[in-house]
């Protein structure tokens, strides 16, 4: 006779052959389709723990923002005021102005840091202090097109300022330009439009990928305009326990010595795992660049460096050969601002590969740039980002919007002068406090110490899990008779849990991935005993199963 529960397993079955070339992002609307329907019947609570969304804002700045928009308004006032509607800010004497704004409006949310944030461009960059006041107000206002397309002049060094720390670099040694554009993602549409149009990537051509990796890296390689050969470069060394280290071993490294590889795309610290790559295996990655592969091209997508202690980033060790990409998304609350940048050192492996590309290849790129500047072929790489995200013909409204700009710079400002890192604190320590109340509710499944670990995510990989407590015959039952898409519906049909996935981030084919940012801290308890329990569960079944053939 079939059982109820018989049923609902087979019908989890002929819906895993329904979705499974689905991209985790993707499935995680299935999960919560899955978890609503649930609900109608047990009422119990949805716990999406599938998107990295954070449940933080940066409130501070963003009350400097607004505080800057009133006194830009005013600005806007002293020149044409008639009712609803005003002029235009004014350069000569903002300054002055903005200085009796600030002692009259003393009270104001976000003043004092406002004031701290002009000061600073005045102190360290030696900024004109009425054109520093006019490109923040003039800015905010969004009166004018983004001019410099690329990224307004003073923002850009103050944004410079805060990556270049945040990416352990040195900002009085650093030639990085930026180019601030719609987040991360934006960056990477941009990036690959441009690597392609300057005959920099061929269809077919063979990147690697460091994985586990964000999934649209994997998406866009395997777009039908691309079709590229993916080299996987796997993070997959373990320790004594066989537990996961998210690192990559010398032999995966090696890799890319095949000079074959055109590019290599790394998210550092990485998305599923948030592990930062160590410095062991980042010096043995450039020692294989400088000895065996000179030309390679790097992106770097290091949008959770600020979760980790002591990061470095590989735009800031490799800079020749690496093009870098952050967004300000997770550490200040902004994914809905889409606030991010592209940073590329004035001398990078990609101007001297476009300088080396054959005649005809030259010419055609001389036509499609020759309407921007008598000197195309003289366009560096990053200003020809900015010129194909407006197809070349719509350079002249390119950039990102300028309000958008603003805040970007007030945030930057707003972490450099917090100079004991309390913010930085605050938000590393949400995250690991979630992550511990997961781990206490896994029996068994050993904590790691690791402080490249940002605990943004984590990736548990439930075969380790039961090879340690159960044993292996436990986890074969596992790969054979189950799978982890079946145990993730279990999840969202029982719980309401949601979670997503990691071999759709080309991860180990049972790990699944929690966000530790965007529930309550008491709802990671619930999501570590429901994940723990069912796992017992699925042990029982198999110890039934093993009853059953004997």
């Amino acid at each position: 006779m079939t059982t109820k529960r018989n049923l609902r397993r087979n019908d989890i079955k002929q819906l895993i052959e329904k979705v499974k070339t689905l991209s985790p992002f993707e499935l995680k609307d299935e999960f919560i389709k899955m978890a609503q329907k649930s609900k109608q019947v047990s009422n119990h609570q949805i716990l999406n723990a599938g998107r990295g969304n954070p449940n933080w804002t940066a409130a501070t700045p963003r009350q400097a923002f607004f505080t800057l928009g009133q006194f830009a308004v005013e600005e806007t006032q002293l020149t044409w005021c008639e009712g609803d509607l005003a002029g235009m800010p004014q350069q000569e004497g903002a300054y002055e102005r903005f200085l009796a704004y600030v002692q009259t409006h003393k009270e104001a949310p976000g003043i004092d840091l406002l004031r701290a944030i002009v000061e600073y461009g005045i102190e360290e960059h030696q900024f004109n202090p009425d054109a520093w006041v006019f490109e923040l107000v003039d800015g905010i206002i969004g009166d004018n097109y983004p001019v410099p397309d690329r990224m307004l002049i003073k923002i850009e060094q103050v944004v410079k300022d805060y990556l270049i720390k945040e990416m352990g670099g040195d900002v009085k040694t650093s030639t990085h330009d930026l180019f601030a554009v719609e987040g991360g993602t934006a960056a990477m549409c941009c990036i690959f439009d441009s690597l392609k149009a300057n005959y920099l990537l061929k269809p077919k051509d063979k990147i690697a990928l460091f994985v586990p990796i964000f999934t649209p890296y994997v998406e866009i390689a395997n777009l039908p305009s691309n079709e590229f050969e993916i080299v996987m470069i796997h993070a997959s060394e373990v320790n004594e326990d066989g537990i996961p280290t998210w690192q990559y071993p010398k032999e995966e490294l090696d890799k890319l010595k095949d000079t074959s590889i055109k590019l290599a795309c790394v998210v550092n610290p990485s998305n599923p795992p948030a592990v930062a790559m160590s410095e062991a295996s980042m010096a043995y990655l450039n020692e294989i660049v400088t000895t065996y592969h000179p030309n390679l091209m790097i992106i770097t997508d290091d949008v959770y460096g600020t979760f980790c202690d002591g990061f470095k980033s590989l735009m800031v060790t490799m800079p020749y050969n690496t093009l870098g990409v952050y967004s300000y998304s997770k550490y200040f609350g902004v994914t809905g601002w889409r606030l991010g940048v592209i940073a590329l050192a004035k001398e990078n492996v990609y101007n001297d590969l476009m300088a080396k590309l054959p005649a005809e290849e030259k010419q055609i790129l001389h036509h499609r740039y020759e309407a921007l500047t008598t000197t195309p072929h003289a366009i560096p790489f990053i200003d020809r980002i900015v010129a194909d995200s407006r197809q070349v013909a719509l350079n002249h409204t390119a950039g990102l919007s300028t309000p958008q700009q603003v805040q970007m710079a007030i945030f930057s400002v707003f972490a450099i002068l917090d100079e004991e890192n309390r913010y930085k604190e605050q938000t590393k320590a949400i995250c690991r406090r979630r992550e511990q109340l997961v781990y206490n509710e896994l029996k068994g499944y050993p904590y790691l110490e690791n402080q490249l670990n940002t605990a943004y995510y984590n990736k548990y990989d439930l075969l380790v899990w039961a090879k340690l407590k159960y044993g292996a015959s436990f986890a074969t039952y596992l790969e054979n008779e189950r799978s982890v898409l079946e145990f993730l519906f279990d999840l969202s049909h029982r719980y309401g849990i949601v979670l997503l996935n990691g071999s759709g981030f080309e991860g180990p084919a049972w790990s699944i991935r929690v966000s530790l940012a965007n529930l309550n801290e008491q709802d990671y308890q619930q999501i570590g005993q429901a994940i723990n329990e069912l796992f017992d569960e699925y042990a029982k079944d198999w110890r039934l199963h093993q009853k059953a053939f004997a």
